[in-house]
């Protein structure tokens, strides 16, 4: 971590001042801390460095946080190079955010998995971004956006988040769904935004993707989910094939880069059909190997920016997932507090 992560970062137990310990190691050339210790000035809880990544978890964490946190660096460890059509993914995500939306501005994003949208936005000039995880594949994110002095990834709760709220701009993308509570965990996200920044998201949607909840969650729940990793990567070989093949075969974008509107996920499967084998693989293992999934419906993610935002959209993402972006104000949220 460098020096300048403290001016955003805070207690997760009582939401104090940190201050580096006298233990922590001298910085090295590029200005990272690689190991020593955090010390709340407030309740004295102490928190430590791992190879240059703070680790702010809060007393008391749930058992299956950890879990699905583990379960998810296991993949980020192993797909974790950063690829090019990344980028396009990410705007995609959160349109109507465009890269200028970012620059000097910032940013808190709540999961970061390997980094990759943290590269992104470091790369497009905003003057900081913070990313949060829970889980180790925050080492990974560390290793991939080290070279960006704007850029700092910390291991901590998305719902006791350790940073200020001070932010322009925050964002969580294939994240909240997995939690056990995306409702509340968007509504994390959002507390860390000052009143005039903006907050966007993109989650699993349940219209569109009803045959996954009827037919492949089941098995997730019961099976795949308590698999060891290294055998749900095996069982995943067969229908990643089968997948990839059936891409390939149907799915070609035509020269507006969109998909054949007559199959199913149409635009989606035609997003991937330059994607190499080893990312539809790993697209197959991130359905199965966590134990927390939701699919929202319309109806229950509409509800997140009712109150304390304006100019607030959602919309649907290609009919299977749902992306909002709202403007933070939460005078509107007290006002709609006094009437009741």
């Amino acid at each position: 971590m460098r020096r300048e992560a403290l001016n955003f970062l805070i207690c997760p137990n009582c939401g104090g001042q940190l201050a580096l310990g006298s233990d922590a190691l001298p910085a090295e050339s590029d200005g990272q801390i690689m190991a020593g210790e955090l010390m709340c000035t407030t309740c004295t809880s102490k928190f430590g460095i791992r190879d240059g990544v703070p680790v702010l978890l809060p007393a008391n964490l749930a058992s299956v946080k950890l879990e699905t946190a583990s379960r998810f660096a296991e993949e980020w460890t192993r797909w974790s190079d950063l690829r090019d059509y990344y980028e396009k993914e990410f705007f995609d995500w959160v349109a109507p955010l465009t890269p200028k939306d970012f620059k000097d501005q910032l940013v808190f994003e709540g999961g970061c998995g390997k980094g990759r949208h943290t590269a992104i936005v470091a790369g497009h000039g905003a003057k900081a971004i913070v990313s949060l995880d829970l889980g180790e594949s925050a080492f990974v994110a560390f290793a991939h956006t080290r070279k960006f002095p704007n850029a700092h990834v910390v291991i901590g709760d998305l719902l006791h988040p350790p940073v200020r709220p001070v932010f322009d701009l925050a964002f969580s993308v294939g994240v909240l769904h997995h939690l056990p509570d995306p409702a509340a965990g968007f509504a994390s996200l959002a507390s860390r935004v000052r009143d005039g920044g903006r907050a966007a998201f993109w989650v699993y949607g349940y219209e569109g993707n009803e045959w996954i909840t009827r037919y492949v969650d089941p098995i997730r729940k019961a099976l795949t989910s308590r698999l060891p990793a290294w055998f749900l990567r095996l069982a995943c070989i067969p229908p990643a094939i089968f997948l990839w093949a059936v891409i390939k075969l149907f799915y070609r974008p035509g020269p507006d880069g969109k998909g054949p509107h007559r199959l199913p996920y149409g635009d989606y499967f035609a997003a991937q059909y330059h994607y190499p084998f080893d990312e539809i693989h790993a697209n197959v293992f991130d359905q199965l190997v966590t134990p927390v999934a939701h699919y929202l419906r319309e109806d229950e993610v509409r509800p997140w920016m009712a109150t304390d935002f304006r100019d607030a959209a959602v919309r649907s993402h290609r009919g299977y997932s749902w992306a909002g972006l709202g403007t933070v104000c939460r005078e509107n949220g007290a006002a709609a507090e006094s009437q009741r």
